[in-house]
């Protein structure tokens, strides 16, 4: 007897954790430059295109997240829901392969070499994150990418030396999820449905935030998590959003202080 759809999505999520599991000394790694670079008081730049940035969303913030993480969401990438008209999908997936906008993107920020990045795209081809961890690497930034990993080798690149997020980045994890990314076949149906990237993409960034957390507060320096009122009580998780929220932005605006230029000018006439 055939499996239902549910129980194949099951099974195949099933499966997923598997993948990830086996990934367990990568993710520690990553973990390890995530926790360096938030010690130093720096921020972890994380960025994805298209439906990759509900996993920059999952790191930072929400519940069980805290401080150090940049989140690099691009509404003119990512910003579904018309679906079309303005602001509609064919101009996302259009502008996530214009080449010099990851550039662009990054313009906004000073960075230094203590600090990391962790970049989501499932196809690892598309050019906008592929540019930007060419450029964090050009930095002396190390990158970690997310990718799933039969789909990207599968995928063509966008660029013209053939090259993929994977070729510019010092870890590599792979989410589990087949090519094409959905998983269910239903008889009479042409395509599967019910993608899986997003599931092996939970797992992995919530491994890291964990592990991320585990050595910062081996390292004396335990973060602070948000937490809900039915966790904490109201008075207490009010307080904890406060602090967070305020730890965010003095870490954020360490990384505008030279923009544009090393002496504080940003670039402008004296």
């Amino acid at each position: 007897m055939s499996s239902s759809p549910t129980l194949s999505y099951l099974e195949a999520c099933r499966q997923m954790v598997e993948t990830v599991a086996a990934q367990e000394a990568a993710m520690q790694q990553a973990a390890a430059l995530f926790a360096a670079t938030i010690l130093t008081g720096r921020m972890v730049h994380v960025f994805g295109s298209g439906h990759s940035r509900m996993m920059v969303e999952e790191m930072w913030p929400r519940y069980g997240s805290y401080p150090g993480w940049n989140p690099l969401v691009e509404l003119s990438l990512s910003f579904h829901n018309l679906v079309v008209g303005a602001n509609g999908q064919r101009q996302a997936m259009f502008l996530e392969n214009v080449s010099g906008l990851a550039e662009q993107i990054l313009r906004n920020f000073d960075l230094k070499p203590t600090d990391s990045a962790l970049i989501i795209s499932s196809s690892g081809c598309s050019l906008v994150p592929v540019e930007l961890a060419e450029i964090f690497q050009s930095r002396g930034i190390p990158v970690v990418a997310i990718v799933s990993k039969v789909h990207a080798e599968a995928s063509a690149s966008k660029r013209s030396d053939g090259k993929k997020l994977m070729d510019f980045a010092e870890i590599v994890l792979d989410t589990g999820a087949p090519i094409g990314d959905a998983i269910v076949q239903i008889p009479g149906m042409e395509m599967k449905v019910a993608p899986g990237s997003t599931v092996g993409g939970a797992m992995l960034v919530n491994c890291m935030k964990a592990e991320t957390a585990k050595l910062l507060t081996e390292a004396g320096k335990p973060p602070l998590a948000l937490a809900g009122a039915v966790a904490v009580g109201s008075a207490r998780s009010v307080e904890i959003f406060q602090a967070a929220y305020d730890e965010h932005a003095h870490r954020l605006a360490r990384l505008f202080e030279s923009v544009g230029g090393n002496d504080g000018t940003g670039g402008r006439p004296a």
